[in-house]
């Protein structure tokens, strides 16, 4: 078996290889930066690892992996123009750099070029690999929408936020799984177990971004706080909203609204009131809980746990936990 650093250099050199044409350069030359990006390449990893539980030729599986992470970068980029984002991992986004319309158009030819990658695989396969893959990108979509329907509603529940996050981050690791435990001929109750898996996998990840975007540190790559100064919906946000008695409503309602305030007293002042409804305590609460679902469905899996090993120290990295 591979090791999960072989399986990234893997990766690595197979999208290297990707050649895509230099004219239009303002059509071509923004994928290819969006792509060079790197970021943690979670979901083809997750993809291979899936797979290789089930068969150890994991190279059958690397159009899959590619196109499902040309197909994440193409949703940064459409992200980044309804965010209005500047910065993407670090450096100017594709909307920043080249304007909104050269980040739709090379978008687009990220989508398309995902399905090209796609109907490379056995054409036996194609088929259900096309709904799976479908499911998902709907699912994304769906997910980015209720974000967004998030920033004009006043009040938005616990529930109503996890369902979210489930759609927008967790269903996009579940079929990355799911495809490449298919690709290996995974049983189709190991395909649902390994969805499972990384939907609770995805909600863990996404709750303890939320965690840390108010309470890490710059060196994960974004000034802290920023969702707070954003005003942004978050589990940290609607956890304490369900907490909070209407007065500490309100007052969080006017902080995260004011845009007069300076930056460091609005997230301190918004800080302390998480600090007095315990909510950093919660998050971590419902991280953990989470991320022993997740663990919990690679144990009930078929193959024998020396194969899953690699997926399980993957969650376990990705997470930064211990066990």
């Amino acid at each position: 078996m591979k090791t999960n650093e072989q399986l990234q250099t893997l990766f690595e050199h197979y999208l290297a290889q990707t050649d895509f044409p230099a004219e239009p350069q303002l059509l071509y030359a923004p994928i290819g930066y969006s792509l060079a990006g790197g970021g943690k390449r979670l979901r083809p990893m997750l993809t291979l690892l899936s797979y290789a539980i089930f068969d150890e030729n994991v190279q059958q599986a690397l159009p899959a992996a590619a196109a499902i992470e040309v197909f994440h970068n193409f949703t940064l980029l459409h992200d980044d123009i309804m965010d209005n984002a500047a910065i993407r991992r670090g450096k100017p986004s594709v909307y920043a750099k080249w304007g909104r319309n050269v980040a739709i158009l090379s978008g687009d030819a990220m989508l398309i070029y995902a399905y090209r990658l796609l109907g490379m695989l056995p054409a036996a396969q194609v088929p259900k690999v096309l709904a799976a893959f479908n499911e998902m990108a709907l699912e994304v979509c769906e997910g980015q929408q209720y974000d967004m329907d998030f920033e004009e509603k006043q009040k938005v529940s616990v529930v109503e936020y996890m369902h979210m996050i489930e759609l927008k981050t967790s269903v996009l690791l579940a079929g990355a799984v799911s495809i490449g435990a298919m690709l290996g001929g995974a049983p189709d109750e190991d395909c649902r177990r390994l969805r499972r898996f990384a939907i609770e996998l995805g909600l863990a990840f996404q709750l303890q971004d939320d965690l840390l975007d108010s309470y890490g540190d710059e060196r994960l790559g974004k000034a802290i706080g920023g969702d707070i100064l954003e005003g942004k919906k978050t589990f940290l946000t609607v956890t304490a909203m369900s907490h909070a008695d209407e007065t500490t409503r309100e007052e969080l309602r006017n902080l995260l609204a004011d845009n007069r305030m300076a930056a460091e007293q609005k997230i301190a002042s918004v800080k302390a009131i998480y600090d007095r409804l315990d909510v950093p305590h919660l998050a971590e609460q419902q991280i953990e809980l989470r991320f022993e679902r997740a663990l919990a469905q690679l144990d009930t899996l078929s193959a024998d746990v020396v194969r899953t090993a690699p997926l399980r120290e993957f969650a376990i990295g990705l997470l930064g936990r211990n066990k």
